[in-house]
């Protein structure tokens, strides 16, 4: 169901392909374009990674705990990230390959990646999760905007910690607008689509904002909001607010 304040499977397996050959080759004038971002876990794909992750570590129940309660937005979302990779101290680097396989895409998100790019739209990926399975992921679909923790690794085994900064809702929001910027495509022709709290920002951020079989926090301060399962049910909203904009 798509709701609306103003109207309101394809596994990933290393073998797997697309119905359809990615990126799509399209020239779309630069006024025309749009830059639609997505979120990762539990928006793009069905499931988290850390959680999966974790699993291999026998931390499980403990991880999807905190990850629970971070996208909620009952804690902070940093902290809640350092205290479960630390459970993930040890695991070797070949987990990144199990877990890829473990991954399922979220029904209808390719068919929403197809379809913007048929248009010859930007389509990004920011995730909270890791780039270890996030780039790949994106890789198979012809996404090159990419964005997303990383894990340390010393000796082939990761050490519990990540590098870099990390991906909270500021950064996501920053991420949003510096792909706008790179691409010279104003934010007043930006998507954003997400689930968790970590989210909001750059779902506030961008002309059309939609929250997807999101957390209660989420749909009450998102624009629009759909129940899934289906991604590209977000093209019903898509397509009536673009016409809406630049009528």
């Amino acid at each position: 169901m798509v709701r609306g304040r103003r109207a309101s499977a394809w596994r990933a397996a290393r073998t797997a392909r697309p119905e359809r050959p990615y990126p799509c080759s399209v020239t779309t004038p630069q006024a025309d374009r749009w830059l639609l971002v997505m979120d990762v876990d539990s928006t793009f794909i069905t499931a988290e990674v850390i959680e999966l992750l974790a699993a291999h570590a026998g931390a499980r129940e403990e991880v999807a705990a905190v990850t629970s309660a971070a996208m909620r937005g009952e804690i902070d979302f940093g902290e809640s990230l350092e205290r479960r990779v630390a459970l993930l101290a040890g695991l070797p680097d070949s987990v990144f390959d199990d877990v890829l396989a473990e991954v399922t895409v979220t029904p209808g998100a390719l068919e929403l990646v197809a379809e913007a790019q048929s248009r010859g739209w930007v389509v990004g990926l920011v995730s909270g999760g890791f780039e270890e399975i996030v780039v790949p992921l994106a890789a198979r679909a012809g996404i090159t905007r990419v964005r997303a923790n990383r894990l340390e690794s010393e000796g082939g085994t990761l050490t519990g910690r990540t590098t870099g900064p990390v991906i909270d809702r500021e950064v996501k929001e920053e991420t949003l607008r510096a792909f706008a910027a790179e691409e010279g495509i104003d934010m007043s022709r930006t998507i954003a689509i997400g689930d968790g709290a970590n989210d909001l920002a750059m779902i506030g951020a961008a002309a059309i904002g939609i929250a997807f079989d999101a957390k209660p926090v989420v749909r009450e301060q998102a624009p629009f909001s759909i129940d899934g399962p289906r991604l590209d049910a977000a093209l019903e909203i898509i397509d009536r607010e673009v016409a809406a904009l630049t009528s």
